[in-house]
């Protein structure tokens, strides 16, 4: 077994992981769909974000694996982060730096790795998005850059800790996170040819409620919204708050019988919702729903302001 080293930059790069304060924080949402998609669309039975720390490899998030960390000099990603590209090991028992690791010798008998490095823009490795078999492959052109497409959301997620893009009040993505990671799943669709639609959604009546319960109760319908959108979204679908009473959820790879599927689920879930809770008033929307179209939607705010038309036009067909 060969050790990984440790790279040039190693002191510059250990502050600034350490700056991100995300080491043995709590699992989160927003990297756990990302290990989540990773091991749907690579067939895999691990996916991980991992962070490289001075001693030791932990992941922040561990699709398929039960366990947080391990030492780094045992690690796969401690090789990978000494690189800029993907490193692929297509079969471990016949790799040299790889063959006797007990990652492949016991449990999870690692045959096959491929981490893509999850990198700042001084040029630090932090980590890795990483895909783990247990028996050889390959991956093709398409898969690498669907892995390094996949990383770079991961690399916003990191950045999106220091910039505050995580709406605090409902935990859902803020607009510029939402834009910044809607962004990446859009450039996803449009390189594969696979469909897009996007879904802006406005409460009605908001202004009452906080006028005659309160704004705390204002925040609460807002939460319970938010909720409901994460229980009936599928895992891979991209949510945020844009502000106020404002939503959106960006569904990828969707057919329109699959999102009709899925707007029946929330109005359900809603339904559900407003009966059990009983506060004097049911949470109620308007939404406007637009097919992403590469030639008309040359980025997400072309989108968002096209949903965003759509959305007020059935707002006041129902004032109407």
């Amino acid at each position: 077994m060969l050790a990984p080293g440790k790279p040039d930059n190693e002191a510059v790069r250990l502050k600034n992981l350490h700056s991100l304060k995300l080491l043995d924080t709590a699992p989160e949402e927003r990297f756990d769909r990302l290990t989540r998609i990773a091991r749907r669309l690579f067939d895999v039975p691990i996916a991980l974000v991992s962070l490289v720390d001075a001693d030791r490899q932990w992941f922040k998030s561990n699709a398929g694996l039960d366990i947080r960390e391990n030492s780094r000099d045992v690690s796969f990603c401690g090789h990978a982060i000494l690189q800029d590209q993907i490193l692929e090991i297509c079969d471990a028992e016949q790799d040299e730096r790889f063959h006797d690791n007990p990652l492949v010798t016991d449990n999870p008998g690692i045959r096959f790795y491929a981490g893509q490095p999850l990198g700042l823009e001084d040029g630090s490795k932090l980590g890795t998005l990483c895909l783990l078999d247990t028996k050889p492959r390959q991956l093709n052109d398409e898969e690498r850059e669907l892995l390094r497409d996949l990383a770079r959301m991961a690399e916003q997620e990191m950045v999106a800790v220091q910039m505050a893009s995580m709406d605090e009040l409902t935990l859902l993505s803020n607009r510029r996170g939402f834009r910044a990671l809607a962004q990446h799943a859009l450039n996803v669709c449009d390189r594969l040819s696979r469909p897009a639609t996007l879904l802006f959604f406005d409460l009605n009546d908001f202004k009452p409620i906080n006028d005659r319960y309160g704004h705390a109760e204002g925040d609460s319908a807002l939460k319970t919204f938010a909720d409901v959108l994460r229980i009936a979204f599928r895992e891979s679908d991209v949510i945020g708050r844009l502000g106020g009473d404002e939503f959106v959820a960006l569904l990828t790879g969707s057919s329109h019988v699959e999102t009709t599927t899925i707007m029946a689920r929330l109005k359900e879930i809603l339904d559900e919702r407003n009966a059990m809770l009983q506060r004097g008033y049911d949470i109620r929307f308007s939404v406007g729903q637009i097919e992403y179209d590469a030639q008309r939607h040359r980025s997400i705010d072309n989108l968002l302001a096209d949903a965003d038309a759509a959305m007020y036009a059935q707002k006041q067909l129902l004032r109407s």
